[in-house]
């Protein structure tokens, strides 16, 4: 029997997550640019759209009673925000020019940093600090804040912002997009109507800008549909993050590599951790791990935990406590610039942010690609409007993807085009490669390095054992799913995809990289094993579409209530 996720795929229609525009004007909101979803992207996008409705009202006209609106599936704005994150604040220059540095929603300027190779009991400082990681210039900040922040210059400007409000479909005809549906309230487990029940709504839009953020539900069904498909596939990490109220400040940035993860080419463990400080009391720590792992026993969750009993990292936090509101976990697109989508856009919709793969793995970086694509989309719109272009028409939004490929973006990308996947013949050798690599600027070695999906590695029982919590410096998966502010409604129907009858290590798989608890095993009366799930468990990471199953909006306000990662 095979041990390969992708083999136990669950099986869905090509068409599942498409429909036609409703003939019902009650079921249905018009709005001139509809954003989904509410982060760096979407947000950046809708002010700088705003920004440029202002100075020409004639367009703004053509927009309708509601020119730009945002749906985010959160309870609000960076509600399902987590990054590091050290920010690159040259997005926030750029969208607001007349904004003084401090008034921006940063928390420190780095002004120190240092990068460790850690063994089980040791650590080495690297001499000089890797080019691709320098963070001189840049800011440590929490995402979840600046969306908050992001959100009411938003509003401010009249951007309509509907949360709790999921998109559930792309509505699509004759090839265009022309908005999304929402997703149904009030449904029970089985899927019938309860007291409460709230249909969806369609929302109807001359331009629909995907800007979900990592593994996004309907950017990947776009992508499918429309033959969007890089030359290489998209890969993906899990990062598990913890806030701590500390004593004593911690005064630079950290990165480290090698243990807790190991460095062979068996286990394709591809990784690290970050601990920054969040000013003077508070210190961000966090571990990410590529999920193309070989071991079916890996889970990022329980090697964080391991990893803060290291000699380096324990003396941070001691006599300090995990904060409220303090731990939780979130996929990052690492497949780079050769897993990019073909296109950007297609009639009526386009691509931004994570949701397309804008992240620069090596600099640890995607928040201000996503800020650049998000303005770039707006800005490629309101000309296209200018020019009395229908937006659903072919060709119409081209404009957007001359836009990305001549930008800063683009070049960044392209640069670090092979970095993620050396580093699949095993840490060292990776290691070296990168090295040409960053000397040479990408040019040597210089072919495309084929890579695999997250789904397609076989797996191995590794039988990896973790530390047992203690409660005060260690913590179990449920603990911390409690400290997410995940408040989701045990009776809603399950909004997770895949299928229960697996072998042992695709399950064991499932369930040790879930960070919040979902999968277990269930032995039936005759002894048969199947895997169960605990929807209300998930803080939507996207852990699961990487590695066999899917992962879709559950009911609106659902998942975590991030405040401060």
């Amino acid at each position: 029997m095979s041990n390969v996720p992708a083999e136990y795929a669950p099986n869905l229609d090509s068409n599942e997550f498409f429909t036609a525009p409703t003939q019902s004007p009650e079921a249905k909101i018009d709005v001139g640019v509809l954003f989904v979803g509410a982060g760096m992207a979407g947000l950046s996008g809708a002010i700088r759209l705003a920004q440029l409705l202002e100075t020409d009202p004639e367009v703004k006209a053509k927009l309708g009673e509601v020119p730009i609106a945002v749906v985010e599936k959160g309870k609000y704005p960076g509600a399902h925000l987590l990054s590091g994150a050290v920010v690159n604040p040259s997005g926030f220059k750029k969208l607001f020019p007349e904004t003084p540095m401090e008034e921006f929603p940063f928390r420190k300027p780095v002004t120190k940093e240092a990068v460790y190779f850690l063994t089980k009991n040791k650590s080495f400082r690297f001499p000089v600090i890797p080019p691709t990681m320098h963070n001189h210039g840049n800011y440590v900040a929490s995402i979840s804040e600046m969306g908050k922040w992001m959100a009411q210059k938003a509003e401010a400007m009249g951007v309509m912002i509907l949360n709790e409000t999921p998109a559930s479909k792309l509505v699509v005809e004759n090839g265009a997009v022309k908005g999304v549906q929402t997703g149904d309230k009030g449904l029970g487990r089985d899927g019938n109507p309860l007291s409460n029940f709230e249909p969806g709504v369609q929302i109807a839009a001359q331009a629909t800008v995907l800007s979900e953020g990592t593994a996004g539900h309907l950017s990947g069904a776009l992508i499918g549909k429309y033959g969007l498909k890089g030359p290489n596939p998209q890969v993906y990490a899990l990062g598990v993050k913890e806030i701590w109220d500390v004593p004593k400040p911690l005064d630079r940035v950290i990165h480290t590599m090698g243990w807790p993860l190991r460095g062979g080419k068996k286990y394709g463990e591809f990784g690290g951790s970050f601990i920054y400080p969040l000013g003077d009391a508070q210190v961000a720590i966090g571990m990410v791990v590529g999920l193309d792992t070989a071991d079916a026993s890996i889970s990022v969750h329980d090697i964080l935990q391991e990893l803060k009993l290291h000699p380096l990292i324990r003396p941070i936090l001691e006599g300090g406590k995990r904060a409220d509101g303090g731990w939780g976990a979130k996929t990052i697109p690492e497949g780079g610039f050769y897993a990019l989508p073909s296109r950007l856009n297609v009639p009526g919709a386009l691509l931004v942010g994570d949701g397309a793969g804008f992240v620069n793995v090596p600099a640890l970086k995607g928040i201000h690609y996503a800020m650049g694509t998000g303005m770039m989309a707006a800005e490629a719109i309101f000309e296209a409007l200018k020019a009395g272009k229908d937006l659903q028409a072919p060709s119409s939004l081209d404009l957007f993807d001359e836009k990305v490929k001549g930008s800063f973006v683009w070049k960044d990308l392209y640069k670090v085009r092979n970095m993620r996947q050396v580093f699949q013949y095993g840490f060292f050798p990776g290691s070296f490669l990168a090295g040409l690599m960053t000397v040479t600027g990408g040019l040597f070695p210089g072919w495309r390095f084929k890579s695999h999906a997250d789904s397609d590695r076989e797996l191995f029982l590794g039988g990896r054992t973790y530390v047992k919590p203690d409660n005060q410096l260690t913590f179990d998966k449920l603990s911390s799913v409690y400290v997410s502010g995940n408040r989701s409604r045990d009776t809603q129907p399950s909004h997770l995809r895949l299928k229960t009858e697996v072998p042992e290590a695709v399950g064991e798989a499932w369930i040790n990289m879930c960070p919040a608890a979902v999968y277990e095993w269930h032995t039936d009366e005759a002894g048969k094993k199947a895997i169960q799930t605990n929807p209300s468990n998930c803080v939507q990471c996207g852990a699961i579409t990487a590695k066999g199953g899917r992962l879709t909006p559950p009911e609106g306000g659902s998942g975590p209530e991030y405040t401060i990662t």
